[in-house]
């Protein structure tokens, strides 16, 4: 959540970022009128307790007579105060439902705009042509199946549409990005961690999961859990209710989980294959910081991400992300796309999140700077989302005769296998 006193000494700013969002603006002057309410209640309560406790001393020093005029006049104390309380209880409740609904200011220089208004910022790599190499690329789909790698038919029939089986090679190459991810993670110096992958509602609303993308979202209605959709909510959780000391910053762990997503809204898009699938295996990192320190550390995770994709030899451009397609969470988020041939365009497959002091002020995660107590910063970046980086695997290093050629940096967790055969039917 955001500030309150920002909102406050500044609504204008909390307006302009709502309204690049596209989301709601009438909320900001709904919580200046909860926030108000809640603060004069509060001074009401306040008020009457302190009246009541004086006239309860006075009481046992007061003559007979005086006594019963007090005593009647403490019983309807006694009924404001209740009141009161009950009304500034009220009044909080509103303000925090109105407050959690606001998403996060974003960034001055984020672009504004919808889906396809985000700038691009770089471009790395080179696109093949398979023109000139004298072949028409297969899409993954077509090469995971010769590889005996991706088994979708078997995936549907047992699970539903958009869920898969990797099988064989595909198995092993889910292994192999997934120990190489770690292990670049682990040399940046992140803290390696397996997450759970079923989460209480705090964690879920915290991490801002249960706003806008709600609809996304598995719940578990019975046991009252939540299936996460990415690490990063169970790493954000991590420190909730803790004060972490300022000299252990940064705190930066990579975790590993499957990942679980409705994909709502979705209905014909990337129906084909395992680009858009309802549950994956995803490497997340993600840090913990002092807010000053947020912007470059954003800036540390995109060059992180970039690192991972240039080692895969991919080509990928990044793109700053247009405030309307932010998420409730991020003041800025840029994306690395990378190139898949068979679409004939740049599709997400990592994405790096600067989401300042929004998700610990839920989660109430603050550290220690010298004698002041204060909200950190969080933010997150995939580092391997496994399903759409075999996607762009498969594609961009494919060979004429349907084989697909590692990428160096895979070779040594895939035993030194430099190119993946088609499997003899």
């Amino acid at each position: 959540m955001i500030d309150l006193r920002l909102l406050r000494e500044d609504p204008d700013r909390v307006r302009a970022s709502q309204r690049a969002r596209g989301e709601d603006v009438e909320l900001v002057d709904a919580l200046l009128s909860a926030d108000e309410r809640r603060r004069s209640s509060g001074v009401r309560f306040d008020e009457l307790r302190s009246e009541q406790k004086a006239l309860g001393k006075l009481v046992p020093k007061a003559s007979p007579g005086e006594r019963a005029e007090l005593l009647k006049k403490a019983e309807q104390l006694k009924s404001d105060v209740k009141a009161a309380e009950a009304e500034q209880h009220e009044a909080e409740e509103e303000a925090r439902r109105l407050l959690l609904g606001l998403g996060n200011l974003i960034h001055p220089d984020v672009p504004v705009g919808g889906e396809e208004d985000f700038v691009v910022l770089e471009t790395h790599g080179t696109v093949r042509d398979f023109g000139a190499e004298g072949f028409e690329p297969k899409d993954h789909l077509e090469l995971g199946e010769a590889l005996g790698a991706i088994d979708v038919e078997r995936g549907a029939k047992v699970s539903g549409s958009r869920f898969y089986y990797l099988t064989g090679v595909g198995a092993l190459l889910e292994l192999a990005l997934v120990n190489a991810a770690i292990a670049q993670a682990t040399e940046a110096g992140f803290t390696p961690m397996l997450t759970p992958a079923l989460v209480r509602p705090r964690a879920m609303e915290g991490t801002g999961f249960l706003g806008q993308a709600a609809e996304n979202v598995y719940h578990l209605e019975r046991d009252d859990f939540y299936l996460v959709g990415t690490s990063e909510v169970p790493l954000a959780a991590y420190h909730m209710d803790e004060i972490i000391d300022g000299d252990k910053l940064p705190l930066r762990y990579a975790g590993f989980s499957p990942c679980f997503r409705r994909e709502a809204g979705t209905y014909g898009k990337d129906t084909r294959g395992i680009f858009r699938v309802h549950q994956f295996d995803k490497v997340e990192m993600f840090s913990y910081v002092h807010p000053d320190d947020a912007e470059n550390e954003h800036k540390r995770l995109l060059e992180w991400e970039k690192q991972w994709l240039t080692g895969l030899e991919l080509p990928f451009q990044v793109i700053d992300v247009a405030s309307g397609d932010l998420g409730a969470s991020a003041s800025r988020k840029y994306d690395c796309e990378a190139w898949i041939p068979t679409q004939g365009k740049y599709r997400e497959l990592t994405s790096a999140s600067n989401c300042d002091g929004f998700q610990a002020r839920r989660l109430s995660v603050r550290m220690r700077d010298g004698k002041q107590v204060k909200p950190l910063a969080t933010l997150n970046g995939t580092l391997c989302a496994v399903p759409r980086t075999i996607v762009a695997i498969l594609e961009n290093h494919q060979l004429a005769d349907g084989s697909v050629r590692v990428p160096e940096v895979l070779r040594p967790y895939l035993g030194g296998r430099e190119v993946l055969e088609p499997v003899a039917k």
